[in-house]
């Protein structure tokens, strides 16, 4: 899977879904805040690329 920033994601721990701000591929890391925002904003945290899976589309 290929990230890039903006993109909505899921973490393999959480059902919510997630936005990333940031990645660092050298270390195999990103930072992700909660999507939508909450109205007093969402805090930015870091986690391994390996708990980051695509969101199910479901319609």
């Amino acid at each position: 899977m290929r990230l890039h920033q903006g993109d909505c994601i899921t973490l393999r721990s959480d059902a919510g879904l997630f936005q990333v701000i940031g990645i660092d591929g050298d270390h195999d890391r990103c930072w992700v805040r909660q999507w939508p925002l909450k109205p007093q904003g969402s805090p930015v945290f870091e986690v391994p690329l390996n708990q980051i899976k695509s969101p199910s589309v479901s319609d």
